[in-house]
Formats: structure tokens, sequence, C-alpha cells
């Protein structure tokens, strides 16, 4: 794990989910995924965007910050149908699901007004792979 994401876990679960520098004051969850080829258990910081209709679903994205390549999180997650996440204090168990167009677009078009580095992201990839859209749903 990077010195930057080690950071950012210990500032929010010191913090109830608040951090500061890149992410302060946005929406920050912590995503538990286990690796498909490794076995081993990670831990990653991502911003989400609640869904408005849903109380139990939240949206992450696979933007590598612009790389050309998907995130191995993105793959592991997938491959799994299924992770945890902490979003505050709360531990919550998720299924996976990728979404498809054009609700995709619809999603991360939205994610972009809120949070412009979104926008150079998908700038950054384009031509070369489009963002995958994560929907995270609380299980019951």
């Amino acid at each position: 794990m990077s010195d930057f994401n080690a950071q950012t876990i210990a500032e929010f679960r010191a913090n109830h989910g608040k951090v500061g520098g890149p992410f302060e004051g946005a929406p920050l969850l912590l995503l538990h995924h286990i690796g498909r080829r490794s076995g081993e258990r990670h831990i990653v910081p991502l911003m989400y965007l609640p869904d408005p209709e849903d109380a139990a679903t939240v949206y992450i994205f696979a933007s590598r910050a612009g790389a050309p390549t998907h995130p191995d999180w993105y793959y592991n997650v997938l491959d799994a149908g299924n992770a945890s996440i902490e979003v505050g204090d709360e531990n919550v168990a998720v299924s996976v699901r990728e979404v498809p167009e054009p609700d995709r677009t619809t999603i991360y078009d939205r994610q972009k007004e809120l949070y412009p580095g979104f926008r150079e992201y998908e700038e950054k990839t384009a031509g070369i792979r489009t963002i995958p859209v994560l929907a995270l749903t609380r299980q019951t």
C-alpha cells in the first residue's frame, strides 16, 4: 500500500470518515477487497457518489487518476462480486456490479459536475479506455 493511501486510511479512521488534503469535503469510503490472484487483503480509499434514489447504493469510479489501465481493485471486486466498505464508522458488506450504458455516462457526468478532477481523468483516458462505474449495494 502506498504511503499516501496508508496516511489517508489512518486519517479516515481517526476522524470518523473525514480527511483533509485532496479528499477534503468529498464523500470517501474505504474499499476492502481480496486480490484475485494473490489472495491478499487490500484496502483502498475512494470517492463515492450516493445514489439519489436508493440509500443502499453508492457508486465508485475506476478512474485511477486518469491512468491508461483500470486499477487492480476494479478486477478484484468484479471477479468476487462482493466486497466490504467502511463509510464513516460503519463497516458494510456490499454486492458489486458494473453499471452499463447509458446509466454509466449519466452517473459519471454527475460526478464530473461535483468534482471537476473526474473530468480531467476522463480527458486523460479519452480514446484509451472508458472509466468504469461500479454500483456497491448494501447486502441485507
